[in-house]
């Protein structure tokens, strides 16, 4: 069962109770979310700051509430008024993971356009060069670059893996210079490839697991993400402020 069909879902019935101690909710929660047999594999499970909940963190960043007996399980954003304004705690904890998950892909498995000058931030950004947007945001990545914003491209075949966006990215990323690929593929020319060992379908998976779902889809530092296309200058302020 899809991670996203388990959000819709609001309770979950079990036939036993357990215990409230801390290992027992543990088990309870692990083993209602066992028989959803989720995609995403579980990291953790803890405390919530809210008492009797508790936060099932997901590979990739994504994060759950469950009730100590397990017969709840809920996704939604849980909030806590700090000095009379509202914090989203699940969108802090979510961009921490995200942002640890996303800043560990190797640079050496992307598709890289260095900043000019001064690298002041950088942003990475999932594409498919298939996708119109993509190429919007493409054709001003030169401009990103002048404002000192590093773009790391990775691989997400929006349409899933054997699509005709999972073959041109395998060959952008198999191809000896992969940004002269990536400019040519995304120009409507057709480039050739040999085969190789590429990190497309991994990319593909770790984009899912992080909530991704179309292209482009923009992950600064913080682990923010940015749906769809934004222009330059709007994506060039964000990622700055994002690096503070």
């Amino acid at each position: 069962m899809r991670v996203t069909r388990l959000f819709a879902a609001a309770a979950l019935a079990l036939a036993s109770t357990f215990a409230v101690a801390d290992p027992a909710a543990e088990q309870a929660i692990r083993k209602t979310l066992q028989t959803l047999q989720l995609e995403v594999p579980i990291e953790s499970v803890g405390a919530s700051p809210l008492n009797g909940l508790y936060e099932v963190k997901l590979k990739g960043g994504r994060v759950l509430y469950a009730s100590a007996d397990g017969q709840f399980v809920m996704q939604g954003y849980l909030f806590q008024i700090q000095n009379g304004k509202p914090v989203n705690l699940t969108e802090k904890t979510e961009r921490l993971a995200i942002a640890k998950t996303i800043n560990a892909i190797p640079v050496a498995d992307t598709v890289v356009y260095p900043a000019v000058g001064e690298t002041k931030s950088h942003i990475t950004v999932f594409t498919d060069t298939t996708c119109p947007y993509c190429h919007k945001l493409h054709a001003e990545v030169p401009e990103l670059n002048r404002m000192g914003v590093e773009v790391r491209y990775v691989a997400f075949p929006r349409q899933g893996l054997k699509s005709a966006g999972d073959e041109q990215l395998q060959a952008v990323w198999c191809s000896k210079d992969r940004k002269a690929a990536m400019d040519k593929m995304v120009s409507g020319d057709t480039i050739k490839a040999p085969s190789c060992v590429n990190p497309v379908a991994k990319q593909f998976e770790l984009g899912q697991s992080i909530g991704v779902s179309g292209t482009p889809a923009i992950v600064l530092e913080n682990g923010q993400v940015i749906p769809g296309y934004q222009p330059a200058a709007n994506v060039a302020k964000l990622a700055l402020d994002a690096k503070g």
